[in-house]
């Protein structure tokens, strides 16, 4: 392991969890979106997928091949939820079905509060190792003074 790889790993990490809380933010606005940009349906859920940024590393390799090849984390995608719509009886929406029904997207405020608060932890844990790290550091280059 390299120097600098505790930084790297922390700061791919601090990306990432950038990345998840914006699309929770996304996920909490369109919450009542009854039509997309381009009027297809309600708004989807978008969830981000994750890796490890030193994946690929083949099945024979080993712990200390892992421990090389692990610099992270990246995001390997933003992929919408399958999870059915909701349907809302709201005869006087402009979005209602004959029935009275309108579909509503498949957003559930409570789980995209949890999610926000696990991803702002996330983010802080790896802030907090980036300043330990770097007061190893600097705690290092005073020693060899």
């Amino acid at each position: 392991m390299g120097l600098f790889d505790a930084l790297d790993a922390s700061g791919s990490a601090l990306s990432a969890e950038r990345v998840r809380m914006d699309v929770t933010a996304e996920n909490l606005a369109n919450a009542q979106s009854t039509r997309t940009a381009n009027g297809q349906g309600p708004y989807r859920r978008k969830e981000v997928v994750l890796q490890e940024a030193g994946a690929g590393v083949g099945s024979r390799a080993t712990f200390a091949d892992s421990l090389q090849a692990a610099r992270g984390v990246r995001v390997a995608g933003i992929v919408e939820d399958p999870s059915p719509s909701r349907k809302v009886y709201d005869p006087g929406h402009p979005d209602a079905d004959a029935k009275g029904y309108v579909e509503m997207p498949n957003v559930n405020t409570v789980t995209e509060m949890t999610d926000l608060i696990g991803a702002s932890r996330a983010y802080e844990a790896n802030v907090t190792a980036m300043q330990t790290t770097k007061a190893m550091f600097a705690r290092t280059l005073d020693l060899l003074k």
